[in-house]
């Protein structure tokens, strides 16, 4: 199982949002839905064998949705699908635990903290090992959206692993793809 997660810095955590505003009003919500796009999309199937997870905390409490390959249901290739999953579940309430919003998307209360001390997750910076030149790779991969990791998010991550996907920095979305390009190409291999 390939899981990524990426830390919506600004992201709304309140269902209330426009669907035609996901830039504006809901916190840059529309980078994270192409994280889930690129996460799953295939030309004419889903990656089944990924899970998305998206670290929301643009609200009064941090939120956490996971997205599941395996279940998903009622998910399009454009940001609008996607956006609408994430306005689902976030109807469903966050307990500290994850509750099952819809198919393939579960919610609970908490962060970044609380995802880190459950899976151990390698995080993608162009400072890291070069994915095309390390030996093996890590199934677990943190990411940024449009802003830098926070000081407190840094001291959670400092001793994690790091990767590169290449020498510059690139969209969250666009990393997925090459990430995900680069074990196809070794499971190719195989």
């Amino acid at each position: 199982m390939l899981r990524f997660a990426v830390v919506g810095h600004k992201a709304t955590t309140e269902p209330t949002f426009s669907l035609n505003d996901m830039p504006g009003g809901a916190g840059r919500l529309d980078i994270l839905c192409r994280c889930i796009n690129s996460s799953f999309f295939l030309s004419h199937d889903l990656r089944r064998d990924v899970e998305c997870f998206l670290i929301l905390k643009g609200g009064e409490q941090e939120k956490t949705l996971r997205f599941a390959g395996e279940t998903i249901r009622s998910l399009n290739p454009d940001e609008r699908s996607a956006g609408a999953l994430i306005k689902k579940g976030l109807t469903k309430e966050a307990t500290s635990s994850f509750q099952k919003a819809a198919d393939g998307i579960h919610i609970r209360a908490g962060g970044l903290a609380e995802l880190l001390a459950e899976i151990p997750f390698a995080v993608l910076d162009e400072n890291g090992e070069d994915i095309r030149t390390a030996e093996t790779l890590p199934e677990n991969f943190l990411l940024s959206d449009h802003m830098n990791f926070t000081e407190e998010e840094m001291e959670l991550i400092k001793d994690l692993p790091k990767y590169s996907v290449g020498p510059r920095v690139l969209h969250a979305d666009h990393t997925i793809t090459i990430l995900l390009n680069e074990f196809d190409r070794r499971a190719a291999h195989e």
